[in-house]
């Protein structure tokens, strides 16, 4: 299956023994009953560095955020924080605002060494749809530790838009890491001069806990563009249906003054949807994941999507050229951020393997290579 070109010197056939799992790995993992199922695990679920979790058909509207902690399970502090049940089976809608844990069809019984870590999907994080995977017995959001065996549950709180979701819709996805593998800067800096991670018209690229991402408010050059505000009372968005939106139903376009300096103040609680000056590329025997950006800086959060899959802006998967969109929300007190401010950084962790698909392949659906400017998958172009 495996058609596009190798970096040079690599062996494709090249095992490690830590590192992100790959796609042909995961479906091993299904095969032999480490990852289970209430229903058959299609195709389109299995991605090139993780998998799509699917909702079930109940979700529970709740008092609160939670955690279970190191001595309950999900279920047994649902006794005490469900307000009421929804039926998922033929759709429901989750009002923006509100707080909901639902159970996923997908459960596991990893071996012990196989942690996972979980992430919302893309076009989840653009609707500012505030997704998280619980565990049983877990002090921590979005970990899966290592050896786990047990039921997954997402905790799911739409911020901006009320969203239409149901049995079966797929909001957040799990990434699976074998051993302990270690990010290093210094490998970082050996892909940036042997690969190029990213292409930046600054002389020298900041690597120092990761690859430094920063934000472009140049405004494009035929309409001085900058990116979008999202409005405060639409219609619903349904998760499973897209192109079905209206772009200006939903979002305020958001244009550089002319004249002015090439900055932007973030209202407070406000959702915006801007991209990266950088053009990033991930290596194919790479993952990446996008980190928000340390809070001493400015009080704000860049991202809640922070997976970039192999092949992600990749010349051999036609994604030369690929922004990294960025999901942007001030909290407490206005912000002012500055065209070319550094925002969040991007961490690569080598696979296990190369995946037997990259992202943006013909093969493979990918709805975000070689993008700029882009909203999610919802909107009309």
């Amino acid at each position: 299956m495996r058609s596009y070109p190798m970096p040079p010197n690599f062996d494709a056939h090249t095992e490690y023994t830590t590192g992100i799992l790959a796609s042909q790995t995961i479906k091993g993992m299904i095969a032999s009953g480490k990852i289970i199922s209430e229903a058959s695990i299609i195709e389109k679920q299995i991605q090139p560095a993780s998998i799509d979790l699917r909702l079930s058909s109940v979700a529970y509207r709740v008092q609160a955020s939670f955690l279970p902690g190191q001595n309950a399970t999900v279920q047994e502090k649902l006794k005490t924080m469900e307000m009421h049940q929804i039926d998922l089976s033929n759709g429901a809608v989750l009002e923006k605002g509100c707080v909901y844990i639902v159970p996923l069809q997908e459960s596991l019984r990893l071996n012990s060494g196989i942690s996972g870590t979980a992430n919302p999907k893309s076009s989840t994080g653009r609707l500012d749809v505030f997704t998280r995977l619980l565990t049983d017995y877990t002090s921590e959001f979005e970990t899966v530790c290592s050896g786990y065996n047990g039921p997954l549950y997402a905790e799911i709180s739409p911020r901006t838009f009320s969203i239409l979701v149901r049995a079966s819709s797929t909001l957040n996805q799990l990434r699976f890491r074998k051993g302990h593998p270690v990010a290093a800067d210094s490998a970082m800096r050996k892909l940036q001069e042997t690969e190029g991670l990213i292409g930046s018209e600054k002389s020298k690229i900041d690597i120092n806990n990761g690859v430094a991402i920063s934000v472009d408010l140049s405004g494009q050059a035929k309409n001085g563009l900058i990116g979008y505000r999202a409005k405060p009372h639409t219609a619903i968005v349904d998760i499973d249906k897209p192109g079905s939106c209206s772009v200006l139903d939903y979002w305020e376009p958001v244009y550089k003054q002319k004249n002015r300096p090439a900055n932007l103040i973030l209202n407070p609680d406000e959702f915006y949807i801007l991209m990266s000056k950088e053009f990033v590329t991930v290596p194919v025997n790479y993952a990446a994941e996008m980190r928000a950006y340390d809070t001493k800086v400015g009080e704000f959060r860049v991202h809640y999507a922070g997976f970039f899959d192999p092949g992600f802006g990749h010349k051999s998967a036609g994604g030369e050229g690929t922004r990294a969109v960025l999901e942007v929300r001030s909290h407490d007190v206005p912000f002012l951020i500055e065209d070319g401010q550094t925002v969040c950084r991007l961490i690569y962790e080598r696979m296990t393997q190369v995946p037997e698909r990259l992202y943006g392949t013909q093969d493979f659906g990918s709805n975000y290579q070689g993008q700029g400017l882009k909203l999610s998958k919802h909107f009309k172009e």
